[in-house]
């Protein structure tokens, strides 16, 4: 029943959705061009602010915790599970504050209005997950500039997302990456629920009335610890956090 109550609430849903993506496109080409750095991230900022409240049209509510246990003024890596584009959504905009950077596959780099740009001219790391000699270079560059700027990567270990919100096995690479050149960061380990649901049905039409949780556990600095240790010790928080 919900799915076929879905499908007209949907397409004005993706109407609204579609509409944000293509009127936050110049606006991003303006703020980036004229007036800079700060005035792109404002309008990405509220790119997905305005991206979250088209999802209310489908029912969708947020709920962030802990966020005041994340240390501020030192580099960042956010680890998470990932369920679903939505995680990308609200963590740009809850954690706006840490100036996120997203490692993304290099297909979401074109084609995608307002995101594609963002993720080209935004400072992220777009990737090539079949050429690991072309991602560990690409992934370096943001390590270091999170340290250097004081800002956050976010890295999704999984690799890809999981469509029944059970997580897969977390890689290492990426993030081994990103603590050996960034070492005085604090890794941010949060765990995503429910946001698979949104896209249970596939793509069209999108799940209805669905609570998302991001639950940001407790922090642990990158030099305390050894790479082994910090992986056991974050892949553990986020699993133990997420509901399947």
């Amino acid at each position: 029943m919900q799915k076929l109550i879905s499908y007209p609430i949907s397409i004005i849903y993706y109407l609204c959705f579609g509409l944000t993506l293509v009127i936050f496109h110049p606006i991003q080409w303006i703020c980036l061009n004229l007036f800079g750095y700060q005035a792109h991230k404002k309008s990405v900022d509220y790119l997905n602010f305005f991206l979250l409240k088209c999802t209310n049209l489908v029912g969708t509510t947020y709920k962030f915790e802990n966020r005041d246990s994340i240390p501020q003024g030192v580099p960042l890596i956010f680890v998470a599970n990932h369920q679903s584009m939505y995680d990308i959504v609200a963590m740009i905009w809850y954690l706006r504050r840490f100036h996120c950077k997203f490692v993304s596959k290099k297909e979401l780099g074109k084609g995608i209005p307002s995101v594609s740009y963002n993720l080209r001219h935004g400072g992220g790391a777009l990737i090539d997950r079949k050429d690991p000699k072309q991602a560990i270079p690409e992934i370096k560059k943001l390590s270091e500039y999170i340290e250097n700027n004081k800002r956050s990567a976010v890295i999704f270990p999984e690799g890809t997302r999981s469509k029944t919100g059970k997580p897969k096995e977390f890689a290492q690479t990426g993030l081994k990456i990103l603590c050996k050149n960034a070492p005085s960061a604090y890794i941010v380990p949060i765990s995503i629920n429910n946001s698979w649901k949104m896209v249970k049905f596939g793509f069209f039409p999108v799940g209805l009335g669905n609570h998302l949780t991001f639950v940001v556990h407790k922090p642990l600095k990158v030099s305390e610890f050894s790479f082994p240790e910090l992986m056991e010790k974050t892949e553990s928080a986020v699993v133990k956090g997420i509901q399947f």
